[in-house]
C-alpha cells in the first residue's frame, strides 16, 4: 500500500516548510503501518493551470498525476493564506479535477476507494476554513474521506511565529496527525478489502 503527500507551501526547496514539518509527521505514521510514503513539493514543479491530466510540452503534472494513481492514500498539505489554501495547494485541486472524468477496469472512477486526508498550518485564524475547502474538493473527485481525516497547527489571529518557532499547540497537532495517519491507513485496507463498485 502506497501514500502521497502533495505539500501546497509556497516555499521552494531546499527552504524550510512549516507545512512539510507537520505533513511529515502524518507521513511517517503510514511507513510504521508497512505503508511506502512519498512526497511532493509542488511549487518545485512546473504545473500548469488548468483542469486537464495533461497540459503539453513543460508540464510536470503527468508525473504527479502517476504517482497519485499508484497510491491508495492521499494527503493534501496547505498553509493559510489570506483565510484561504494556497495558490499551489488551489491548482493542485484543479488539476485533480480532470480525474473525475477518468475511469479505470468496470469503469470504475479513479479516485474511487482512494482515501484522503488534510493537512493546514498557519499563524492566523482559519484552519477550519481551510480544511473544509480541501477536503470538500477532494470529496468532489470522489475520494473517500474518513472521520478525524485532517491536522491543522495555527496559532491563533494575527502575525506571530511560525509551527516551527512555536511549542504552543505542537503536541496537539503531531497527535492529531498521528490519529489522521492512523484513520487514513485504516479506511484504505478496508477499501482494499471490499472496494466500493462502479457508480450504476
Amino acid at each position: 500500500m502506497k501514500a502521497l503527500v502533495i505539500n501546497g507551501t509556497l516555499k521552494t526547496s531546499p527552504e524550510l516548510s512549516d507545512t512539510e514539518a507537520l505533513a511529515s509527521v502524518v507521513a511517517a505514521r503510514p511507513a510504521e503501518l508497512d505503508v511506502k510514503t512519498e512526497s511532493v513539493r509542488a511549487v518545485d514543479l512546473a504545473i500548469a493551470p488548468g483542469v486537464v491530466t495533461d497540459a503539453g510540452d513543460g508540464d510536470e503534472w503527468p508525473g504527479v498525476h502517476d504517482r497519485l494513481l499508484d497510491s491508495e492514500i492521499l494527503v493534501v498539505a496547505s498553509p493559510t493564506w489570506l483565510g484561504r489554501p494556497s495558490s499551489v495547494a488551489q491548482r493542485v485541486l484543479e488539476r485533480m479535477d480532470a480525474t473525475m472524468s477518468e475511469t479505470h477496469d468496470e469503469d470504475r472512477p479513479v479516485a474511487r476507494n482512494r482515501v484522503a486526508g488534510v493537512v493546514v498550518t498557519g499563524n492566523e485564524d482559519g484552519a477550519h476554513h481551510v480544511i473544509s475547502e480541501i477536503s470538500g474538493a477532494l470529496a468532489d473527485i470522489g475520494c473517500t474521506l474518513p472521520g478525524q481525516a485532517w491536522t491543522y497547527w495555527h496559532l491563533g489571529p494575527g502575525p506571530g511565529p511560525a509551527c516551527l518557532e512555536e511549542q504552543r499547540g505542537r503536541d496537539r497537532a503531531h497527535s492529531t496527525g498521528r490519529t489522521t495517519a492512523d484513520n487514513l491507513c485504516g479506511v484504505a485496507r478496508a477499501l482494499a478489502e471490499r472496494p466500493l463498485k462502479a457508480p450504476s
